[in-house]
């Protein structure tokens, strides 16, 4: 995984015309598989999903800070199963990508231009695929900026709309 740093804002107003503007809002939370793309340290989580990782329960402060031997055994950064992630991530995100469209009487034809949150190129190329879009209905740029998490719709966003590809 390679991470960015950005940040993003977006200024809103209302639509003047009906099917334009943010139609409807669909957030989902599993923490059924919380372990399998975790910050375990510093923070609450304290690695208490894994048992193969090390932990560190009775150090002072109650673990909120990182140690020299988190550091040393690399418990202080970023855990992931990519694999399961990407089998997790290939079922979810069309299954919220259709809730929407159904929710508003749109198909996945009706896309004219999707920006998904910048995780993964094999990610969005598979969806992409399972939606049957073509190149230019999806805009990714994480071969620019690598995942910027929270950053990433906002900064695909602003690079669609200077491209001339949002309306």
């Amino acid at each position: 995984v390679i991470f960015g740093d950005g940040a993003g804002a977006a200024v809103l107003q209302r639509a003047n015309k009906d099917g334009q503007g943010i139609l409807s809002t669909h957030l989902h939370s599993d923490g059924a598989d919380a372990e399998i793309l975790a910050m375990h340290y510093p923070g609450a989580h304290a690695n208490k999903w894994l048992k193969d990782r090390p932990s560190f329960p009775d150090q002072e402060l109650g673990g909120l800070f990182i140690t020299t031997e988190q550091l040393e055994s690399g418990a202080a950064l970023p855990y992931m199963d990519g694999p399961a992630v990407f089998k997790k991530a290939v079922v979810k995100f069309p299954e919220v990508i259709n809730e929407a469209l159904a929710a508003n009487n749109y198909t996945a034809k009706d896309i004219d231009l999707l920006v998904p949150h910048q995780a993964n190129l094999r990610i969005s190329q598979y969806v992409q695929q399972l939606l049957g879009l073509s190149d230019d209905k999806v805009f990714n740029n994480i071969q620019k900026y690598g995942n910027t998490t929270a950053a990433s719709v906002p900064i695909a966003l602003s690079e669609a709309w200077e491209a001339g590809k949002i309306k």
